[in-house]
Formats: C-alpha cells, sequence, structure tokens
C-alpha cells in the first residue's frame, strides 16, 4: 500500500515539528539479526499474554499496543516517539502555525525535561522562562521519566486555563514556580525586519516553517528596497523546523551550487547532499549572523553552512546541537511513528549533534535586569535574550530611537559596530583599487601612441 511519509527537522520535538511529503511506498525492513528479534518478539508474547490473564482488570488491546509502542519508540533517543492519532493531529494543526499553549520549546537533555526556548510575545516569554530552565514539576506533577509527548499533552490546554511549572535554572539553587494561563500561540517566521543605523539591515528568524521562505524573500525584497547594503540575521531562540525550508532559507545567503547541508543514515536513499539551486539575493552582503544556545536544528544548519562558506561571521554563544532528522511513518489507523532516519553534516562534514555552533565571535549576553519591585520585595522577571524588545505601550515612544534599543541587547550592538568596521575595511580596499587603475591608465597616457 503506498503512503505519504514527511520528513521533519525541528528543535524541539512536539511543539515545533513540521511535514514535508514525499511520495514512497512503505515497506518493512527486518533489520539484520533477525533471528535475534524474533527470540526476543517470543519475551513480549509471553509478558502479553501474562498480562492479559492476570491483570486485575481486563486490558484494552489497543491501550496494550499503543503502550507498548510508546516504551519502543522511547528507548530509541528523545525525539523517536509513538504518536497515537490525537497527538499525530495536533502535529498537523501546529503546521498551521496555530495552537493552544503556552508557547515554549522543549526537550529532553541528560535525562530532564528543558526549555529550548520560550517564543517571543507568548505566555511563557511573557511570565519570565529562559532557555535551559529544567521543568521539574507540571501543574506539582514530577516530570522524572517523562516523554516529550507526554509533556506536551500536559502543557498544551484550552486557552485561559493556568498551568504551573516548576523550574530549576542554572546557576540558582533554590526552585521557581510560574503558573502561566494558556493561550492562543501564533507563530510569525519573520519577527521583524528593518533598518538600522547605518544601512544595516536587521532580520530576525523565529522557526523555519512552510511560509518562511516566502516572508523571507519578502521582508529581504523590502529593506533592499529601502537602501540596506548589509544585513544582521537574528537566529537566537529559533528551535528549528523543516529540513526543506532550512535549505531554502539558506540559499538567500549563498552562491549557486553551494553544499548547505548533508544526511547520513542507515539506508543508502537516507545519504543525502542539498545544495543551492540559485544565486541568492543577498549572497554578497556583508553578513553577521547571531546565534545562542536557543538556536537549533534548522537554525543550525543555516549558521553551518555560513560560516562553513566563510560567508558571514556567527557572533552569540554556542547553540543547542540538535543535528537528526526524523521521519513521519502514518499507521493504518491514524496513529503514527515518529522515527530518527539520519543525522545531518555541515557543509564541511561536521555534526554538530550535542556539540552545537562554535560562534567565530564568543559574546555573551548580558541582560538587563529590572528594578527591585518595592511591593513584592523581589525582583522582577529577567527579559529574555530578546534582540529586539517588544515594548509596552508607555515605553513604545522611547524605543523608536534604534540607538535606544540597540543599548539593550549588547550581542546586536556587537553585530553592528563588527558591519560598520566591515564596510570601512571594504570601502578602503575599494579606494585603493581605485587609486591603482588611475595611476595606471595615467601611466598608460603620459607614454602616448608608440
Amino acid at each position: 500500500m503506498k503512503k505519504r511519509w514527511m520528513v521533519l527537522m525541528g528543535g524541539l520535538a512536539m511543539v515545533l515539528g513540521a511535514l514535508v511529503l514525499h511520495g514512497g511506498a512503505l515497506q518493512a525492513k527486518a533489520p539484520a539479526g533477525d533471528e535475534a528479534l524474533y527470540k526476543e518478539l517470543e519475551l513480549f508474547s509471553d509478558a502479553l499474554s501474562i498480562v492479559q490473564a492476570d491483570y486485575v482488570e481486563e486490558p484494552k488491546a489497543k491501550q496494550l499496543m499503543y503502550g507498548a509502542l510508546k516504551g519502543m519508540l522511547s528507548t530509541l533517543d528523545p525525539y523517536s516517539q509513538f504518536l497515537d492519532p490525537d497527538s499525530y493531529n495536533e502535529l498537523k494543526v501546529e503546521t498551521e502555525g496555530q495552537f493552544g499553549g503556552l508557547g515554549i520549546e522543549i526537550t529532553i537533555k541528560d535525562d530532564l525535561l528543558t526549555v529550548i526556548t520560550p517564543i517571543d510575545d507568548t505566555p511563557a516569554y511573557t511570565a519570565g522562562g529562559k532557555s535551559g530552565d529544567r521543568i521539574v514539576k507540571i501543574d506539582g506533577q514530577l516530570t522524572r521519566g517523562i516523554t516529550l509527548l507526554d509533556a506536551v499533552k500536559k502543557l498544551r490546554g484550552k486557552p485561559g486555563t493556568p498551568v504551573m511549572l516548576t523550574v530549576l535554572r542554572e546557576g540558582e539553587n533554590a526552585l521557581k514556580e510560574f503558573t502561566i494561563t494558556r493561550d492562543i500561540i501564533k507563530i510569525e517566521s519573520v519577527r521583524e525586519a528593518r533598518l538600522l543605523e547605518d544601512h544595516i539591515g536587521y532580520l530576525r528568524l523565529s522557526d523555519f516553517r512552510e511560509n518562511t521562505p516566502k516572508d523571507l524573500s519578502a521582508a529581504l525584497a523590502k529593506l533592499t528596497s529601502d537602501g540596506m547594503d548589509s544585513l544582521i540575521l537574528d537566529l537566537r531562540n529559533d528551535p528549528g523546523g523543516l529540513l526543506d525550508v532550512a535549505v531554502t532559507t539558506s540559499e538567500e545567503f549563498l552562491d549557486e551550487h553551494q553544499l548547505i547541508v548533508s544526511t547520513k543514515g542507515r539506508l543508502r536513499n537516507q545519504n543525502l547532499e542539498f545544495r543551492s539551486r540559485r544565486k541568492g539575493t543577498v549572497s554578497e552582503l556583508p553578513l553577521v549572523v547571531l546565534i545562542n544556545e536557543g538556536s537549533a536544528s534548522a537554525s543550525e544548519i543555516l549558521a553551518g553552512a555560513i560560516q562553513d562558506h566563510r560567508r558571514g561571521i556567527i557572533l552569540g554563544t554556542k547553540s543547542h546541537g540538535k543535528a537528526s532528522v526524523q521521519t513521519i511513518f502514518p499507521l493504518k489507523d491514524g496513529s503514527a511513528l515518529r522515527l530518527t532516519t539520519s543525522k545531518y553534516f555541515t557543509p564541511n562534514g561536521r555534526s554538530i549533534h550535542g556539540e552545537g555552533i562554535v560562534p567565530d565571535g564568543a559574546v555573551p549576553l548580558e541582560p538587563r535586569r529590572e528594578a527591585k519591585d518595592a511591593k513584592e520585595g523581589a525582583m522582577k522577571s529577567e527579559e529574555l535574550f530578546e534582540s529586539i524588545e517588544h515594548p509596552k505601550e508607555k515605553d513604545k515612544e522611547k524605543d523608536k530611537s534604534v540607538e535606544a534599543r540597540i543599548a539593550k541587547d549588547n550581542q546586536l550592538a556587537r553585530a553592528v559596530d563588527l558591519l560598520k568596521g566591515i564596510k570601512v575595511y571594504q570601502s578602503s580596499l575599494k579606494a585603493a583599487s581605485a587609486r591603482r587603475l588611475g595611476r595606471v591608465l595615467a601611466g598608460s597616457v603620459d607614454r602616448g601612441p608608440d
């Protein structure tokens, strides 16, 4: 039976999963150790028979099968999962860019439920969630041993309902508790595109969805028409998205036929190379890319391609380090398997899984701290690794000043200074070249005809 399967690249397993459809027949492939597998299946069959015969209540067959599949996939890696029909439908709904929840990207790291990044302007962001937070309880229940699927189910819910998170933050001994009200999460890939000082363009990507290439192209065209002559691409707290979107997005910044990413798996058809199919619209502009520990997956593909081809300068802090490819295999009852089928490598063959992209220039963020609240006697939440603040109404007039906004973000300020220096250097080279050409032409005129 022919089915369609989908390749996913997500900085976070369930929240930002998206689908890329490919035609193909799914055929069961026996692993190399067939005999060993079939022998172990006898053990499973024996256990199943005992549960069916002796459990205190008569178990439901589908519940047993779903539980077995969930357990099997969870033993592989944090990203492989069994999706029951409801979870699979939720995954497909997410590709539309809107869902109910907290707006928080999560993963399993060191066996702990960990925040990759809160999404801008969402309840998690507003409440003060932070990249690297370890969620130890959800509504008072310990998360030890929880799967990503179960965590997402607990965090999702009807808009307007509260959920309490107990968080352990790096560098702090005391646990923090956040009561966050769920809301409809709407995600726009291009968070902001504007000119800064000295004709420097600034563009921030929040993720890599189906609409990202179109939105990015439009934003770059607008910045170019406004006089942009250099660009800062902000990938901080961008957890990733679709593999093919990462490739198409990277094309905007590279020359034609350049290798962007390669994938390698157990099967020959999983060993692929993805190259740029055209010359990018901004492939010659001076470029700085900002990353941090919240930059994962597809954003690491883009940053890695730019770094390996020496196309631009990577600034910030080391990225998350998620370099595996998941494939969705739909099953006949509406459920699905989300299976890690390959790993990806940068153009120079680097595997950054668990390692991350190391920036060319390390620039730790220096977050602003709010003044102490006199009534509550406690520090207000820090603003989270934000490159451009989304101000409250009372702050809008003040923050219209480009200088004021850059002053709030030392990483962005460093990128601006770097591009200014690059442009000065390029101008001096052009001037020197022009002078040399002038001297050559002058010497030709002085010699006169032979």
